[in-house]
């Protein structure tokens, strides 16, 4: 039987560990930090799901991934996606995921201001019209990592290295801590975020949102998404500043101010102040693409770029073959 190491228990790691096990392998998950850790970029309750992408390469990637959570969801029989829409809140269509949503396949709607806000009560009228489409809402991270876990065989608090492992081939999905471990060094640029939770009237459907930076082609600025705990959860993308994940560290009280704000403009809360925030750290390319690559017997997965839990199931699949691949 093959014998596959995989280091890193965030969201990737166990999505491949998922499959690996599915295929019959005997797979050992390290992890160098305690169960539901917040040092990393997989922990929380939730995370944005969307197709909407202006790439149709990258919407296409993120239908393969629906499928795979609605088949990890019926193998547990555990609800890890609320799909209550997106929308993409923009000055033309030319700046949201039209043209992409197109070319794949996938229908979307415009709505101007007042439908938005007839369809989602709780947001502000925006000044502008949106993009909304439908198939998108959360991922239930927490659940997410539980339902891959399963029946894992996870070696919490236990920092390990390729070289230091007796295994046919390891898996590194190691976010932040990647370049640590592989050689020759990926080209990363490590950030702390900012993420900040409000109160809003319960009963009342909080779809994602997100709204683009006026100066850059669909880039994202702000984005907000369904908290199970409190309602919402909204973040600057892209907004930290350069940090070492092995030391420890707290929201940025100017980054809190500047998402209130934006949250204050296009969302009715029942409490105007934030009653939580919290840090995620982003590993990002230099074309916010992902690492999927073999270096013969080691399997290099990551980063995410900020955007990979809601790939999960579909970059689980691919490594965990470029692992099969390495075993022979």
């Amino acid at each position: 039987m093959a014998r596959v190491a995989v280091i890193g228990a965030g969201v990737m790691g166990l999505a491949t560990a998922w499959r690996l096990r599915q295929r019959g392998v005997d797979v050992v998950v390290h992890e160098q930090f305690e169960p539901g850790h917040t040092r990393g970029s997989s922990h929380g309750r939730s995370r944005i799901f969307r197709l909407a992408y202006a790439d149709p390469r990258w919407v296409r990637l993120a239908q393969e991934a629906l499928e795979g959570w609605r088949e990890l969801e019926a193998e547990t029989g555990t609800e890890l996606l609320r799909l209550d829409g997106l929308l993409e809140v923009v000055e033309a269509v030319e700046k949201s995921s039209a043209r992409g949503l197109d070319e794949a396949g996938v229908p979307w709607e415009r709505l101007e201001p007042e439908e938005a806000n007839r369809r989602f009560p709780l947001l502000i009228e925006p000044p502008r019209f949106g993009v909304l489409q439908a198939e998108a809402g959360i991922v239930f991270a927490d659940r997410a990592l539980e339902a891959f876990g399963g029946d894992l065989d996870v070696r919490y608090g236990e920092k390990a290295r390729p070289d230091d492992l007796d295994a046919d081939a390891v898996v590194v999905t190691a976010g932040p801590w990647v370049n640590e471990l592989v050689d020759p060094p990926l080209e990363v640029k490590v950030t702390r975020e900012t993420l900040c939770y409000y109160r809003v009237e319960d009963g009342l459907p909080v779809p994602a949102v997100v709204s683009f930076k006026p100066d850059l082609q669909t880039a994202h600025d702000f984005y907000a998404l369904a908290d199970p705990l409190h309602g919402l959860k909204v973040g600057a993308h892209h907004a930290g500043v350069e940090t070492d994940p092995n030391e420890a560290g707290g929201p940025d009280p100017e980054l809190v101010e500047r998402i209130t704000d934006w949250t204050r403009r296009h969302y009715r809360l029942a409490d105007p102040d934030p009653v939580g925030a919290e840090t995620c750290v982003y590993t990002t390319t230099p074309d916010e693409s992902f690492v999927v690559e073999r270096r013969g017997r080691v399997v290099v997965g990551s980063p995410c770029s900020g955007h990979g839990f809601k790939f999960a199931p579909a970059i689980g699949t691919r490594l965990a073959d470029l692992s099969l691949a390495a075993v022979g």
